[in-house]
């Protein structure tokens, strides 16, 4: 009777050591085993765009490296939100993520009444990628340069405008803050994508227009853009010889359109790292950088802290922007 005694006492207290190390490093161990299902990327958007493409090119990696498929999920609508809203109700579990864009940090600026919270709704995971814009202008525009622009525009009060892709995106915001800080006049003028806002601006219709680098550089190359600079603290690598908006004269300016992976709020650290070095792998291997930058987007690559704080920096950027241009949340 001792012994069984000793035995039932000595599995009781080796099975509670076991429960208190679970519950130690339950979080590790999830980590360890996930995914343990498909994963889905919801990419808050329509196929084709920058986060569509960097969505799928890391679904494809993900899968061959963990043996589970990956899902994209296209919910487009509402500059991202519909899409960012599901994921926010989501499970916390690693399984269901969002791919958002940069207007996931303008939007609090744009609209009075979100479904969520912007930041605490969601774990960073990962930046994904950064898509330079460049500020381009029609040839018909008698400028040659950023400071020959701010020249002709203080000069000429009132007469510019500017195109964009839509209200709220960084290309629309992008103009506002240029037209802030150089202290000139300009109209925005709102398309449904930077495409239709194409033929006006090559015809002299419209002046000007921040655009991906990607939607711009074959018709800059054509030669029916002139591309004056770029807006990233870095030359774009597919064109090398435009320079930034530093470069340029306009101090400080600084803006891109960005995407990166959210997971929802209460997802175990443990996971938003293995997620978050699994993406960082991805980013570095050579062919899905070739791919990226030909279609000129530039790979990212920040812990999940990094990202955060770039998201709360953009948003404060953005919503100063939006203060400063008179726009309201609607």
């Amino acid at each position: 009777m001792q012994r069984r005694s000793f035995t039932a006492t000595a599995t009781a207290a080796l099975l509670a050591t076991a429960g208190l190390a679970g519950t130690l490093t339950g979080g590790s161990a999830f980590a360890q085993s996930f995914p343990t299902k498909p994963i889905t990327i919801v990419v808050p958007a329509s196929p084709g765009g920058a986060i569509d493409l960097a969505a799928r090119l890391i679904g494809q990696k993900m899968t061959e490296a963990w043996g589970q498929a990956v899902v994209i999920d296209n919910r487009a609508g509402a500059t991202g939100i519909i899409g960012t809203d599901l994921v926010a109700k989501s499970a916390p579990d690693g399984h269901m993520l969002v791919l958002v864009a940069s207007s996931h940090a303008i939007n609090p600026s744009m609209v009075n009444k979100l479904p969520f919270d912007t930041v605490k709704s969601f774990e960073p995971v990962a930046l994904t990628h950064v898509v330079p814009l460049v500020l381009i202008i029609s040839p018909e525009l008698p400028v040659k340069s950023v400071q020959e622009l701010i020249a002709y525009g203080k000069a000429n009060p009132g007469k510019l405008t500017f195109a964009s892709s839509g209200n709220g995106g960084a290309p629309h915001f992008s103009g506002e803050l240029f037209k802030s800080m150089a202290g000139i006049e300009m109209t925005h003028i709102p398309y449904k994508g930077s495409t239709l806002a194409h033929p006006d601006l090559i015809s002299g219709r419209t002046s000007l227009m921040f655009d991906t680098v990607a939607a711009a550089n074959v018709q800059i190359k054509a030669g029916r853009f002139r591309a004056l600079a770029v807006t990233t603290a870095k030359r774009s690598s597919v064109l090398p010889d435009v320079p930034t908006m530093q470069e340029a004269g306009v101090a400080g300016y600084e803006t891109s359109t960005w995407g990166g992976l959210l997971a929802p709020a209460g997802t175990p650290k443990a996971t938003v790292a293995k997620l978050n070095a699994e993406v960082n792998k991805i980013l570095a291997m050579p062919d899905v950088r070739k791919t990226l930058q030909d279609n000129g987007i530039e790979p990212g690559n920040r812990s999940p802290q990094q990202f955060g704080d770039f998201i709360g920096t953009e948003m404060v950027k953005w919503s100063k922007v939006a203060k400063d241009a008179g726009i309201r949340p609607e």
